[in-house]
């Protein structure tokens, strides 16, 4: 059989750059949404008055409900258009996005949260199906490794964005500055971006909608409450067993249905299974790396929250020169050798803040943060091209819903796991130190190093703060080490599973 690539050399859109520039301005505003509200959090606390819970929550549901729906609008995208998905999750987003600026109660801000994670479930998948469809193959690698450049970025400076806008403005302007961005990636999409979908127009799957979401969004809900309520808790337990039942009934499911939204086949092929779990493996160690990272520069080294942001930007530098670069190398090396040198540059990127402490020079932690963005950009290019290279042509949507699932829960799981981890080593730090203390001054010491420096102010108690600070950095440490040997470890799947050469996918190509 003859191959042929999704769209031939002569059937370049020659708007296609265009078109990836569009791609990713509308991709940025999921970057930012990660890690822009976090600064925001304290200033909304007081302004709403809202409980620990319901601050949690507004974190939390956009996470959820993102992961819960993304598979299912990438198959809508196939089935309906992507263009069109995207253009529905851009709107929605930004929907929320007013929505969340102008609550004046926690539970109204929720709701409009929510609202958010609809929309980046529709915008995410859209964009690296686009991208894939509108460049041809000799190409995609170098517009993918743009594309995983300025999702990083995003994440990178949301931070320094918040940080910013919190000093310059308030709280809800971490919401509006989406609008503009909304509003501009709306109208150049309207001109720059090819529509494209699964000609053969498959039937729905709803059986398999209800049961992927509901295994997604149980699963991602018991990451997320285990730090906080154990995890042996019978509520988190029960969400684990509900995620692990619908699951397995959606597997069940997808092998008999008469039109599965999820061919499970694609997960024979090694491309695809090894690239999805180093993918995977990649941003529980990211995730849980700027978890603790904004609090040991906050709290251990007394930065300002935009003096924090800015300092977390080496990141972003390293992902601005792995990305692009990420082509080049797997074109001279293969994807075999670049994926696992990326997480091994990540390993050893977690290693390096295993020697940051109280008194360590900011040049450390800049070289360590550089490092860690450019092996980030350098594995998930490559890994990326991969899933997309090794999918048909009309599974697109599913495919890079697949991708992006396996980033939001190897992420929500880095913050879950490495975050217990932390949490445990620095009350385990802190055991002698409160046991003097009022009940009430004991738990809040006890419970964050946030609590401990505030009961420390309070008694004008230097040796308590000094005594917190060294227990979380002890927890910190503990938690890089298990990072690092988690990089190591898609390091070490990349290289035994991934194949020594790569090879033409075979697609359909796309009709005219």
């Amino acid at each position: 059989m003859k191959r042929t690539s999704l769209v031939s050399n002569e059937a370049a859109d020659p708007r296609r750059w265009w078109t990836l520039a569009v791609l990713c301005l509308s991709l940025l505003v999921i970057g930012l949404d990660n890690t822009i509200l976090n600064v925001a959090l304290p200033t909304m606390q007081s302004d709403l008055d809202a409980s620990s819970s319901q601050l949690q929550w507004i974190v939390d549901i956009y996470m959820l409900v993102f992961a819960g729906v993304l598979l299912t609008a990438g198959s809508l995208g196939d089935r309906f258009g992507r263009k069109r998905a995207l253009t529905f999750g851009l709107t929605v987003f930004g929907l929320g996005s007013l929505g969340s600026a102008l609550a004046a109660t926690p539970e109204l801000l929720i709701v409009m949260r929510g609202l958010m994670g609809v929309g980046g479930a529709f915008i995410m998948p859209s964009t690296l199906s686009i991208l894939t469809a509108t460049f041809p193959a000799h190409e995609r690698g170098k517009a993918i490794g743009i594309w995983s450049g300025v999702s990083g970025i995003g994440i990178a400076i949301g931070p320094v964005a918040g940080g910013w806008l919190i000093e310059h403005a308030d709280w809800s302007w971490i919401f509006l500055v989406n609008l503009p961005i909304v509003a501009g990636a709306l109208l150049a999409g309207r001109f720059l971006v090819p529509e494209s979908r699964d000609e053969t127009k498959p039937a729905l799957d709803p059986r398999g909608f209800v049961l992927s979401f509901v295994a997604l969004s149980s699963l991602v809900w018991g990451l997320i409450e285990a730090p906080s309520r154990g995890w042996t808790d019978g509520i988190v337990l029960a969400a684990f067993v509900v995620a692990a039942l619908m699951l397995a009934g959606f597997i069940a499911w997808e092998r008999r249905a008469p039109a599965p939204m999820l061919d499970l086949k694609l997960f024979r092929n090694p491309r695809f299974s090894a690239s999805s779990a180093s993918i995977s493996l990649a941003f529980f160690a990211l995730f849980g790396v700027i978890f603790f990272l904004t609090q040991y520069l906050q709290q251990v080294r007394g930065y300002s929250a935009l003096d924090a942001g800015l300092r977390t930007l080496p990141v972003a530098a390293g992902l601005v020169i792995g990305g692009p670069l990420s082509a080049k190398l797997t074109e001279r090396f293969g994807i075999r050798i670049v994926v696992p040198f990326g997480l091994t540059a990540v390993s050893a990127a977690l290693y390096l803040l295993t020697l940051a402490d109280a008194a360590s020079g900011y040049g450390l932690i800049a070289g360590a943060l550089l490092l860690l963005g450019f092996g980030m950009a350098s594995a998930l290019a490559p890994a990326t091209d991969a899933i997309m290279g090794s999918l048909p042509a009309a599974k697109m949507s599913v495919g890079s819903a697949i991708n992006d699932t396996t980033r939001v829960a190897g992420g929500a799981l880095g913050v879950a796991v490495l975050g217990s981890i932390l949490a445990s080593g620095y009350r385990g730090g802190m055991d002698s130190a409160v046991s003097g203390l009022p009940a009430e001054a004991r738990d809040i010491a006890h419970d964050s190093l946030a609590g401990g420096l505030a009961v420390a102010g309070r008694l004008g108690d230097g040796r308590l703060a000094a005594t917190a600070q060294d227990a979380f950095l002890s927890g910190m440490h503990t938690a890089a080490l298990v990072a690092a040997a988690v990089a190591l470890a898609g390091a070490v799947v990349a290289a035994v599973f991934l194949p020594s050469a790569e090879r033409s996918p075979v697609r359909e190509a796309v009709p005219a």
